[in-house]
């Protein structure tokens, strides 16, 4: 059976930040998946599902309609483990690249007002399990506690 590269990244050291999870030659272009890791694995809570589910509305509907890269993104949403969010882009690119839109992204979901995009029964097939509160609060403290003094230890992955 093939490993899939992502279950070879040492998660006793790897730290919240933003890494390259993988590239992947489509057609002729590249497209870059990037792990957005929001918590610690292993190491600490992960995100609950109400706003872990919020994040994702609210992150796919920022990255979608953003003029200068809504045609760059091809998808936004949670991984299984609830430690972080897939960020998948045409082009290849480097977690640096990507840094300055990152924080964009949760600056905006730290200071969201008003109703969740999608969060309705019509929209979403669970849109009960949403907690906007808290996904400000985890955007916030993502914010401010990784991404406003990111460096090298929080972009590449650990060996």
């Amino acid at each position: 059976m093939k490993k899939i590269p992502s279950f070879t990244v040492n998660h006793l050291k790897l730290k919240r930040g933003i890494y390259v999870s993988r590239k992947d030659q489509v057609g002729d272009q590249i497209v870059t998946t990037f792990d957005i890791r929001m918590k610690a694995p292993n190491r600490e809570p992960v995100l609950n599902t109400a706003e872990c589910h919020t994040i994702e509305h609210l992150g796919a509907t920022y990255l979608r309609n953003d003029p200068k890269i809504s045609d760059q993104i091809i998808y936004f949403g949670p991984m299984g483990c609830r430690t972080g969010y897939y960020l998948v882009m045409k082009g290849d690119l480097e977690s640096k690249d990507i840094v300055p839109l990152v924080k964009e992204l949760y600056a905006f979901m730290a200071g969201f007002e008003g109703d969740i995009p999608g969060a309705a029964a019509r929209d979403c097939g669970n849109y009960l399990d949403q907690n906007l509160n808290m996904a400000k609060y985890e955007s916030k403290k993502f914010l401010h506690e990784v991404l406003d003094n990111i460096d090298d230890s929080r972009l590449i992955y650990p060996n």
